[in-house]
């Protein structure tokens, strides 16, 4: 008999979205907790052949894959696992394989962010649950409020499309984005990164996080928004210097952001984003929705399948 692991199952629901079942000779086992500690880990997942790791949730780097010697097939939802290290993997002749995933939930949990922050929205249904305060704050309107795009992929064409529909104008900008993609996109593509922060009312991050784009928001970056500027990153916690980020909230030196990614996720207790008045804080749950899931762990159950027979369905090739 098989053993294969669910991750980082936080809903306690992995279970119900697929037909786990089917698996003939594998027995299936879900957690719901975050292990951050390696000893411990390891000590939960040394008997599992098989693994399923929710997005980046888990790190299997080569330290951790070393001391899982009987892993065979590792799992990961979504085909884009930075948390991974394939060449590690491949060295242990560990299967990588991925899943499919809707392109949706990114880009509106972004927009809501977006509206939450804009509008208060947080705040305000908490003083209506007091019943202590009514209309304490007053918000902004988009309308006419220009929206900095920093990436123009999937997500931040989704975001573009949204911000035309509130009559908004946008800006893009990233390394190597065209006056032809801007073009096809209905957008104006901003000279630099600066000239995109100087100009926008909000800004909008949907970078892929590599060593290149690591801290690309930092303290100089942070100074050229305005003072009335509001800022949402959804993509990674990494791409804004966390430390810069909370100093400039917390003198005001920006309206304010939202965010739903952060340098250490669950966010530690205490964390000032979960307490300042001028961050709406989300937790990571930006691809969170049951149609993801419903694809996520029906694929995986999938790859399973496919391996078992010796075909390996959608695998993730290390990095030559």
């Amino acid at each position: 008999m098989l053993q294969c692991a669910i991750l980082d199952d936080y809903q306690a629901c992995a279970l119900g979205f697929a037909n786990w079942s089917s698996l003939d000779g594998v027995k299936v086992e879900s957690f719901a907790d975050a292990i951050t500690n390696a000893d411990a880990l390891v000590e939960r997942l040394a008997g599992f052949e098989i693994i399923v790791a929710m997005r980046e949730r888990t790190r299997f780097d080569a330290a951790l894959l070393l001391r899982l010697p009987r892993l065979q097939l590792l799992i990961t939802t979504g085909m884009w696992n930075a948390a991974i290290d394939l060449q590690a993997a491949a060295a242990r002749g560990v299967t990588v394989c991925g899943t499919r995933g809707v392109a949706y939930p990114a880009p509106e949990l972004s927009w809501g962010l977006l509206l939450a922050l804009a509008r208060h929205i947080p705040a305000d249904v908490a003083s209506v649950r007091s019943e202590e305060k009514w209309q304490t704050r007053i918000g902004v309107g988009l309308c006419g409020k220009t929206l900095g795009i920093v990436g123009l992929g999937k997500i931040g064409s989704r975001m573009a499309r949204y911000a035309q529909a509130f009559e908004m104008p946008v800006i893009a900008w990233s390394p190597h984005l065209s006056e032809e993609r801007c073009q096809s996109v209905g957008v104006e593509r901003a000279s630099s990164l600066d000239a995109l922060l100087q100009r926008s009312d909000i800004v909008t991050l949907h970078m892929v996080l590599a060593d290149t784009t690591r801290g690309m928001i930092g303290p100089r970056e942070l100074a050229l928004l305005k003072p009335t500027a509001l800022l949402v990153n959804t993509s990674r916690g990494p791409l804004i210097d966390e430390t810069a980020l909370i100093q400039a909230l917390m003198e005001n030196r920006i309206a304010g952001a939202a965010l739903d990614v952060f340098d250490i996720e669950p966010l530690p207790h205490g964390h000032p984003f979960r307490r300042l008045p001028n961050v709406v804080a989300t937790p990571h749950i930006g691809y969170v929705t049951r149609e993801n899931y419903q694809m996520f762990y029906s694929d995986a159950v999938e790859d399973i399948r496919a391996w078992r027979k010796g075909s390996p369905l959608r695998t993730l090739p290390a990095a030559k």
